[in-house]
């Protein structure tokens, strides 16, 4: 009720400022799960990939929050900037770090951010696609042990791509940078 919007929440403004920020994947626990120096990079990269789709676990909740980010992100009010400025960015930039330590890249660069990004990608493509797959494959994350599955493919596929990236960087410091 109106009231209780007004008690809890300040105003309809405030109420879907705390519906918005609630589901946030980026907290400060889940970047340190990953960026833990003491991880492989295997063991970071299912850390990360298990706080960024835990949300998946939680059904059809998951589903309306990804429906306010695209919302948010069609018709923002600002809180997508301050989502991107205060949890995207800084899980991009710690997610860069660890790809940079693991790869023995002293100073990232513009390759180990799209490397981030691809990796990223992975992931969001479940959340963006989830209607997509429920109507082709609704096995593959119909319950938690599935999406447990899919995570640890996430882990084979982005350090597949972390390989490619370590030939591509060998390829460029033997013969040069290709075109």
């Amino acid at each position: 009720n109106v009231a209780a919007i007004s008690y809890y929440f300040g105003d309809k403004a405030g109420l879907y400022r705390a519906a918005f920020s609630k589901p946030s994947p980026h907290s400060e626990s889940d970047i340190a799960a990953f960026t833990d120096p003491a991880c492989s990079l295997r063991e970071a990269l299912l850390a990360f990939y298990t706080g960024l789709l835990a949300p998946l676990k939680q059904g059809d909740r998951a589903r309306l929050c990804m429906r306010l980010w695209f919302r948010e992100m069609l018709e923002p009010t600002g809180l997508w900037n301050e989502e991107i400025d205060n949890g995207i960015k800084p899980a991009h930039a710690a997610l860069v770090a660890v790809l940079s330590r693991h790869m023995g890249v002293p100073q990232a660069d513009d390759d180990m951010s799209r490397l981030a990004f691809c990796i990223v990608g992975l992931a969001i493509q479940m959340m963006v696609t989830r209607d997509v797959i429920d109507k082709i494959s609704p096995h593959l994350l119909d319950t938690g042990q599935a999406i447990d599955t899919w995570l640890a493919r996430l882990v084979d596929y982005a350090q597949a791509m972390i390989d490619a990236e370590k030939a591509h960087r060998q390829s460029n410091t033997e013969h040069g940078p290709t075109t």
